[in-house]
């Protein structure tokens, strides 16, 4: 096998760097034949490590948002970061670029878009765009400040980087269904983390999506990532001392009431209350 890498080749949201030697670590103490099915893969990185750990498993890469396809794009990425260079290198280091300059990186994905019909928004809004924003069009990424955190070196181009991988791409629930009877399978469990921003992902998540993916743990060998910030351990952890709750709010009536901060900030209010007419409401109390 190549030599294992740490990090994803391109920026992906969530990818496990931080994680990944602490990942490896755990990853070895499974049998050499394990199934390792990284349910929610990402850039990769998780599966990468997991064959790299064990070069004899069946590793299977989900790759529902397509990382592979901007892998095979890098070199025209980096050509288009060639180009954009000089000109964000005209302002400091995560200096706005602004004026004539923001109209002539504009310009360069406009043209790229043009002639070529595709652009790696997340690797461009990583170079472009204040730290953590990420926008999936020209248009999005107009709305915004541009600032100069294009790298110097191009992106690496880790052709070996998928190397033995079994690449899918599904909805986790399809891949689990697949392999739920499989002896020696080991679940990557990875999914977007509850009260984050989604927004990259080709999904969009409710908090009953975040609770379903639970439902693939029980029974399994599996390796699982959440944050503190999710507070899904803790929500797990309530949930098991109140097991005969069951749903408060089952038959109760619902109104919604859609309010407005600003001009990006929208939510909805819900009141939830019993039926007055339902015989299931308790009498006054004397």
């Amino acid at each position: 096998m190549s030599r294992m890498y740490l990090s994803a080749p391109l920026p992906f949201v969530g990818q496990k760097r931080m994680f990944a030697r602490h990942f490896a670590e755990v990853a070895r103490q499974y049998p050499e034949d394990s199934i390792f099915v990284d349910l929610f893969g990402g850039s990769g990185l998780l599966s990468h490590i997991a064959k790299h750990v064990h070069p004899g498993a069946r590793v299977i890469y989900n790759d529902f948002d397509n990382y592979r396809f901007r892998l095979l794009n890098i070199r025209r990425t980096n050509a288009l970061l060639d180009q954009i260079r000089p000109i964000a290198s005209r302002f400091g280091r995560h200096k706005a670029i602004t004026g004539e300059a923001r109209e002539e990186v504009f310009a360069l994905l406009e043209q790229e878009e043009r002639e070529h019909g595709y652009l790696d928004f997340i690797t461009l809004s990583s170079s472009l765009l204040f730290s953590m924003k990420y926008k999936l069009s020209i248009d999005g990424m107009r709305k915004e400040a541009l600032y100069n955190n294009v790298r110097k070196a191009p992106y690496p181009d880790f052709t070996d980087y998928l190397e033995g991988l079994e690449i899918e791409s599904c909805d986790y629930r399809e891949l689990f269904e697949r392999f739920k009877d499989v002896p020696g399978v080991v679940f990557l469990v990875d999914p977007p983390y509850l009260s984050t921003d989604v927004g990259t992902y080709r999904m969009y998540w409710r908090l009953a999506d975040y609770l379903d993916v639970l439902s693939v743990l029980p029974g399994h060998n599996f390796i699982y990532f959440t944050s503190e910030k999710s507070s899904i351990t803790e929500l797990c952890e309530w949930m098991g001392r109140n097991p005969n709750l069951g749903n408060p709010f089952e038959n109760c009536l619902r109104r919604e009431f859609n309010a407005t901060m600003n001009y990006s900030a929208k939510y909805t209010d819900i009141m939830l209350y019993t039926d007055p007419s339902s015989s299931n409401i308790l009498p006054d109390a004397v």
